[in-house]
């Protein structure tokens, strides 16, 4: 039976009260300012954009956003000002509710009627926009009023924190101004990679707006039409790249959408690389598109592209020896390290179509700046593909050694300067969809008998046109309304969902907090930065009736709290029995926010002080959960947990496996990977009955010692949950951090009770998914909670052959209910061409998506089998690819040379950094090793490649190099020989920054970057110097661009934190592998072997 206890009073059973440790702070409030304080003034919430008040131009000639533009007709309000990628913004003002009024899919008076086949001469995009300066007006996240940034740690546009943990922000750190771009001189002469051609200078049209999480109206429509309307009164000026210079060849004709159009050269993207300084080989050309009767007209091609060349190169040769680039000498072990691939980013945002001329356009890196306009295909950002051209049998794909693949990311941040979803309502009818196979209307699907009759694109059944949404078609084939209809003229589109796709109401958003009291929490402080950082988040959630909280504790038993207005304080009802689970009270456990703030505020205030002298070492993990889970049964939610032991006692309790978690013996290397499995089935079954209630958990491990996370991640990943891991926990450094991710995770774009399914066209089918949900049946995907940082492998297989020449299509659909209570069907499509052509196949690969599939495929395999097995098959995965385009598309004769395709010339250099990564090596600990690949199974595209091979920038020269126009100074190449001794270093992952300082640095470098006159004196305070002032800048960059707060950490040579930086210089020779040269080498050889065998 449940005894209830006032907060303020002893437990039973406890001791007699002592002092509290000497490094327990109770609701950490102070402002730590040092580097070992997580540099706290470096403003991780500062607004999504530059770092300086000061406004930086816009980059394409155009001026910032307004600050006060009203909302375009038939878009659902302002969104909140997420930059893409975004730092973890703030939590932006939520109104009580959403905004009222039907949803309609009118297209906003900047989308210009018509999927341009070619730009009118001279006319600007009208979507090209920097981000508002950080100290402008920031909209609400649905349509509320703006609200003033807020100085200190806590959120850009929101309302302030109770207590913020940080200082207020440095006053004026300098960005500089973009530098102007220019054009390509000719269009013989490949411009700079990543720098676009120039926009005229427009005005930005008044009604656009920034994207972020989508703000649709909801309750009861009253009476809309039963499909939406088309048309409106609103002037759309046609939008279309601007003038270009026309490509040399012969002119081609755009073709009406739905006739296939041949096949043709697909338009590279422009690289966020150097110019390649290797020989390049000419190769096989594909032949362009014949042309159509009509008047001449330059196809429409990629803004930042010069034109492709009749028979453009799309082959990197490397040299075996130093001297002139081409000229191969004796003996493949000469390769210049000078002369190999390396990434060297661009810093120019570049302007993105997904569809031109009816074709669909190479997207740019998933780790460069782009801005899209979806002109018929999805933003690379929701689905992106291996391959950008589909082969037409599965022996043509065999041959290429390359994986076909979707990585999709559906509620993905847009950049603020996209234009938002558009929102459709077919009223009770629901959207159009094909009888037979159940895709969603799409601007694929080819109306047919004046319009009465849609031939559908992915199995090409024919089905009758409602009457209602009938509409006639043009000389072109297409519908009138085509242009005017979100859903048939755009890849990414998000309908409301009608009573069928509903098994019950739509869920109310349940926030569960469930927080370790044990004497190991409580004495290291993560009793009192958890409570403290749930205190400070409150605030953030969403407002209204609808939003229902609650707390629970635990140690060896479980501690539930009466958060009841009528009570005077909250009331602690302790449940001992952890065996046999129960929850009291189960009404009053979960209560409407509104009605118990309060409470809840002085409720987290106190429980660090009832638990200061708590000497229960025991962790009743796994009852709490499920006890935490039979109070949310009823509504679902997210089950937010604050975990610092290995659970010990009752259901689901673990032993200390490869005792204290240490690293793995040499003796038991076989059967090491063994111990990344979990312990038993118990916390699987468990997880399962959570999905099945529509409970997300999300899991904080804020921890000393080993908790066996290999176990207990089982629950997150199977009910689209995170895992955060603090290791080592300190109370100094970790409390920022904590507070940064639990707000990003309560803010972020985000839907609960979400099912997703990926439809393919006939010929292809869905062979397997990975990611973080619940699997029950073959075709779907259950996802109790998905945010717009999950990301999803699907990776495909042949079962027909597809026909050459035509379009292959993948449509994402996922169904979820908004933080509001609406339900929601967001569909993404993405439609490719099929080829026979083996060099069409290595000319559209997409690197980033193939790394990404690599990683994620290791990161699955790790668990099950031997690390030297999973590190061979990875290397094999790249040489293959290699072996088949070295075999059957390269000219070269020479067997001295190194043969790379242009798209995947960086893939051996990221192949290696992978199988010398943390989840490949076997010198790290368990824990961390298993954190590593539960990161991996839902890490996006962007983050990828840099968790493998990061960036590493120097700072001690910072100020030299105000001339750059990106914040971020150029990347220096993971090698020691790159790393002076005078010198000081960032490198950073998306989730470590590391600060290396060298031994011989000079004394006035460290004092004007750290204010102190030496290493052993730091951290200190942010100081009034320029080179100061740049290094926060840097950080505060990457940060935005890594939606993390990074915390930082100091490494020195000689002790353990300086070997931890050099392990991540992956071009050098080590005991876990080859160096970057040895390792083309190995390549070089292998494919050698196989080409003589």
């Amino acid at each position: 039976m449940a005894a209830p206890v006032p907060p303020g009073a002893p437990r039973p059973g406890s001791n007699t009260p002592q002092a509290p440790p000497p490094n327990y702070v109770p609701n950490i409030r102070g402002t730590p300012d040092g580097l070992a304080d997580n540099m706290q003034n470096l403003n991780l919430y500062r607004p999504p954009m530059t770092s300086n008040p000061v406004s930086r131009p816009p980059p394409f000639g155009q001026p910032p956003p307004f600050a006060s533009s009203a909302p375009s007709q038939g878009i659902p309000g302002p969104s909140p000002s997420f930059a893409r990628p975004g730092p973890p913004p703030g939590a932006t003002v939520r109104p009580a509710g959403p905004p009222s009024g039907p949803p309609v899919s009118t297209l906003p008076p900047n989308l210009g009627p018509g999927r341009p086949t070619g730009p009118p001469p001279g006319q600007p995009p009208a979507f090209g926009m920097r981000p508002a300066a950080p100290h402008s007006s920031f909209s609400s996240s649905l349509g509320g009023a703006p609200a003033a940034p807020l100085s200190g740690v806590p959120p850009p546009g929101g309302s302030p924190p109770a207590r913020p943990l940080g200082p207020p922000p440095p006053p004026t750190l300098g960005a500089r101004p973009s530098a102007s771009l220019s054009p390509s001189p000719s269009p013989f002469t490949s411009p700079p990679m990543s720098a676009p051609p120039p926009v005229p200078q427009t005005g930005v049209p008044s009604n656009l707006m920034s994207n972020g999480p989508p703000a649709f109206s909801g309750g009861t429509l009253p009476g809309p039409p039963r499909f939406p309307p088309v048309g409106g009164s609103m002037p759309q000026p046609p939008l279309g790249p601007p003038t270009m210079r026309t490509p040399p060849g012969p002119v081609a004709q755009p073709q009406p959408p739905y006739p296939m159009a041949s096949q043709g050269i697909m338009q590279p993207p422009t690289s966020p690389f150097a110019a390649p300084s290797w020989q390049m080989q000419s190769q096989q050309q594909v032949a362009p598109p014949p042309p159509v009767p009509g008047p001449s007209q330059v196809p429409p091609r990629m803004y930042s592209m010069s034109p492709p060349l009749p028979n453009q190169s799309m082959t990197t040769t490397i040299s075996p020896a130093v001297g002139q680039t081409g000229a191969p000498l004796v003996g493949p072990s000469k390769i210049d390290p000078n002369q190999i691939p390396r990434p060297s980013p661009g810093s120019s945002v570049i302007l993105h179509e997904t569809r031109q001329g009816n074709q669909a356009t190479i997207p740019p890196p998933a780790t460069s700046d782009y801005i899209v306009r979806d002109t018929g295909n999805c933003s690379p950002r929701y689905m992106r593909c291996t391959i950008n051209q589909i082969p037409f049998t599965a022996d043509l794909l065999g041959t290429s050694g390359m994986q076909l693949a979707v990585i999709v990311q559906p509620l993905a941040l847009p950049h603020p300067s996209e234009e938002p979803i558009q929102v459709v309502d077919f009223g009770e009818s629901g959207p159009v969809r094909c009888s037979r196979c159940k895709a969603y209307i799409n601007p694929f699907m080819k109306f047919v008998d004046q319009g009465r009759r849609f031939i559908c694109n992915l199995c090409g059944f024919s089905d009758e046109t409602p009457r209602d949404y009938h509409c006639n078609l043009g000389p072109d084939g297409r519908r009138r309304d085509a242009d005017e209809r979100a859903e048939l003229c755009r890849g990414t589109v998000e309908f409301v969902a009608t009573k069928e796709f509903m098994v019950r109401e739509p869920m109310p958003a349940v926030y569960f907090f469930l927080i370790d009291v044990s004497m190991n929490a409580v004495q290291t402080g993560a009793t009192a930065a958890a409570c403290s950082a749930i205190n400070q988040v409150i605030s953030d959630l969403p407002e209204g009736p609808r939003t229902l909280v609650g707390v629970a504790t635990f140690d060896s038993t479980i501690h539930f709290y009466n958060l009841k207005r009528a009570l005077q304080q909250p009331l602690m009802l302790i449940v001992p029995d952890v065996h046999d689970v129960y929850t009291p009270l189960q009404t009053d456990v979960i209560v409407p926010l509104s009605e118990c703030r309060q409470h809840l505020e002085l409720l987290l205030e106190s429980i660090p002080t009832m638990f200061q002298n708590n000497r229960t070492s025991e962790s009743a993990f796994g009852a709490a959960i499920k006890a935490a889970f039979l109070a949310m049964k009823s509504t679902g939610g997210k089950l937010l947990v604050f975990q610092s032991v290995l659970p010990s006692v009752g259901i689901c309790a673990l032993s200390a496996r490869e005792a204290e978690g240490r690293t793995n013996m040499s003796a038991g290397e076989k059967e090491a990977h063994k111990l990344l499995q979990p312990a038993d089935k118990a916390f699987k079954e468990l997880a399962v009955e959570f999905a099945e209630y529509q409970v997300c958990v999300d899991l904080f491990v804020t921890t000393q010692t080993y908790v066996d996370i290999a176990s207990i991640s089982v629950i997150p990943r199977t009910t689209g949950g995170q895992v955060y891991y603090y290791y080592p926990f300190s109370a100094l450094s970790d409390p920022a951090k904590l507070f940064n991710d639990l707000r990003w995770n309560i803010t972020r774009p985000q839907g609960f009770e979400a099912v997703m399914r990926v439809r393919c066209s006939q010929g292809i089918q869905v062979q397997e998914y990975y990611g973080n949900f619940c699997k029950r049946i073959p075709t779907d995907v259950d996802l109790p909670g998905i945010d717009c940082d999950k990301t999803f492998m699907v990776t495909l297989k042949h079962d027909d052959k597809l026909q050459d020449g035509s379009e292959c299509t993948f449509q994402c659909a996922l169904l979820y209910t908004t933080v509001y209570g609406q339900r929601r069907i967001r569909v993404i499509t993405l439609s490719l061409p099929v080829t026979s052509m083996l060099s069409n196949l290595f000319r559209a690969a997409d690197l980033d998506t193939q790394f990404c599939c690599f990683l994620k495929q290791a990161a699955s395999e790790i668990p099950s089998k031997p690390l030297p097995l999973v590190r061979e098959q990875v290397t094999n995965l790249c040489i293959n690819a290699l072996y088949s385009y070295r075999k059957f598309c390269a000219t070269v004769s020479s067997s001295g040379q190194l043969i790379l395709p242009e798209a995947l010339k960086l893939l051996p250099l990221y192949t290696l950094a992978l199988t010398k990564s943390t989840g490949l090596r076997t010198d790290g600990k368990i824990d961390e090793r298993s954190f590593w690949i539960n990161y991996v199974s839902s890490l996006s595209c962007p983050l990828a490649i840099p968790l493998v091979y990061p960036r590493m920038v120097a700072i001690h020269d910072l100020d030299s190099k105000e001339s750059e126009e990106s914040v971020i100074p150029s990347f220096l190449p993971l090698s020691s020989e790159h790393i002076s001794e005078e010198g000081i270093y960032l490198l950073e992952n998306g989730y470590d920054c590391l600060i290396y300082v060298g031994e011989a640095v000079s004394p006035e470098t460290v004092r004007r970057l750290f204010g102190v006159a030496s290493v052993d004196e730091i951290p200190t305070l942010q100081h009034d110097n320029p080179l100061s002032k740049r290094l926060n800048e840097v950080v505060n960059e990457i940060r935005r661009q890594r939606c993390s707060y990074l915390r930082l950490k100091l490494c020195r040579k000689g002790d353990q934190s300086g070997m931890l930086f050099y392990s991540y210089m992956v071009e050098d020779k080590s005991a876990g592998g080859y160096s970057y040269v040895e390792f083309l080498i190995h390549v070089h050889r292998q494919i050698q072997n196989k080409m003589t065998s």
